[in-house]
């Protein structure tokens, strides 16, 4: 088993900035903020041959009341699961009342702890952390986290007694089917991730805004390999106001990107609001598999469930491939259930066919439904291959199929979807027209014959001037 390491200690001291670059990625939600981290954050990382885990976690120590005391319990989990505890402080704000408090929590536990010492950058670092000492954790060591200094020998100092693995570098954070759980804020997406994992693994509170990172879960479930991706909530851009919410929606996006198969929360007491329609609007750009949660459908009324469902199948006419889950995060109602139709959706979306088979349907569709006509020609589609999966893009080859209309394409979508049972991700029809072996000839023969008419006449005016003189 790999070590695991967990990074603790008040928030704004730069753990997350440490975590980054211990990963040697930019995972983790970076501000000048205290509190941006809310949740445990995973990472993979290799040092010198030693592969271990290391686990970003919430400022603690400061505020027991309120999301606070959530991101607390967050903290306490990583520092129980953690075989080596990193302690981080701040060197130029010095010992505050709120480390002591740490350090008493963490020295009855028997682990590991190093006490490294942050931000000795632009200060006399040996005068700076001495006060550090009465901590009771022996010399801190001192690092820059912002500027990488330091960080390798705190990874030799705490990584002394890991023995190297062979296998190393064959780590990746996002394992299995790469599940992503997107929605506007406060609409039950971090209560979802935890129904599903069984576990409070996120910080779910009643505000708005909950969650500012993306964060990355491994999990197994029958014998299946997932990563779940927690997301932050995504608001109008007018509305978007905070650098730290701005910062926030770029993660979803990538994450968004990341992710085989989108689950898309909306409330139910809600109903359809624009922000989702956007929302599905970036996953369908990105050409991701989807699965839409209605949540919140407990304690409604009979009428208010009909209007919501109503409403449901009118705004996702243009999505009549995704299926739609009415399910209660909170009580767990229907959450189960989703998973047959994430599996649909993945292996659709992953569609591996021959060039001879979709030729074959190719040709079936164009024989029921001739293409269209354009400038007096019928359009000629030839040939198809597979262009690509997630989502599954199909190539057509032909005469002027660059100019098939929208509809037909929408013809061809259908045909293919409804031959190969595809649920659950969008098909993309793409067209290539045959080059034309003449094209250009005519261009090419029409400057010969002028190069010649111009060395003639030049030859012309020559013997007319011999002539004459």
């Amino acid at each position: 088993m790999k070590p695991v390491i967990a990074l603790i200690g008040r928030p704004n001291v730069g753990k997350s900035t440490l975590f980054n670059q211990i990963t040697k990625s930019r995972d983790a939600l970076v501000a000048d903020f205290a509190g941006l981290t809310r949740d445990r954050k995973y990472g993979d990382a290799v040092y010198q041959n030693k592969s271990f885990i290391v686990v970003d976690t919430g400022g603690i120590g400061e505020n027991d009341a309120g999301i606070d005391a959530y991101m607390a319990e967050q903290s306490k989990t990583a520092i129980n699961e953690a075989d080596i505890i990193v302690f981080v402080v701040d060197a130029r704000a010095g010992l505050l009342a709120s480390d002591e408090q740490i350090a008493r929590e963490i020295r009855t536990l028997g682990k590991k702890v190093y006490l490294v010492a942050n931000k000795v950058d632009g200060v006399h670092a040996e005068a700076a952390v001495v006060e550090f000492y009465q901590l009771g954790f022996g010399e801190p060591i001192h690092v820059a986290a912002s500027h990488g200094r330091g960080v390798a020998q705190m990874l030799e100092d705490i990584l002394v007694d890991v023995p190297e693995d062979e296998d190393a570098d064959a780590h990746d954070k996002a394992t299995g089917l790469r599940l992503a759980i997107i929605g506007r804020p406060n609409v039950g997406k971090s209560t979802l991730v935890n129904r599903l994992l069984g576990e409070e693994r996120v910080v779910a509170f009643d505000e708005p805004g909950t969650t500012r990172d993306s964060i990355y879960i491994p999990f197994e479930r029958d014998g299946r390999q997932y990563t779940l991706i927690d997301t932050a909530g995504v608001r109008r851009k007018g509305r978007v106001d905070e650098m730290i919410e701005k910062f926030s929606i770029v993660k979803t996006l990538q994450a968004i990107k990341d992710a085989h198969v989108i689950v898309v929360v909306l409330d139910a007491r809600e109903g359809v609001v624009e922000q989702d329609l956007h929302l599905i609007g970036y996953a369908l750009e990105a050409g991701r598999a989807m699965v839409i949660a209605i949540n919140k459908w407990d304690n409604m009324t009979e009428y208010d469930r009909k209007q919501c469902k109503l409403d449901v199948d009118r705004r996702f006419d243009f999505i009549p491939w995704a299926k739609v889950h009415l399910i209660s995060a909170l009580h767990g109602t229907g959450v189960g259930e989703m998973y047959p139709s994430i599996h649909r959706a993945y292996d659709s979306s992953h569609l591996k066919v021959t060039p001879a088979k979709l030729t074959q349907i190719l040709n079936d569709a164009t024989d029921a439904h001739q293409p269209p006509m354009i400038s007096g020609k019928r359009i000629k589609m030839r040939y198809a291959h597979m262009g690509g999966q997630n989502p599954p893009t199909i190539v057509i080859h032909g005469n002027k199929v660059d100019k098939t209309p929208a509809d037909y394409r929408r013809y061809l979508e259908n045909v293919f979807r409804k031959v190969y049972n595809l649920e659950g991700t969008p098909v993309r029809v793409d067209f290539k027209t045959a080059e034309n072996p003449f094209e250009g000839r005519k261009t090419q023969m029409d400057e010969r014959i002028a190069a010649r008419k111009r060395r003639y006449v030049q030859k012309f005016k020559k013997a007319e001037k011999k002539f004459r003189s």
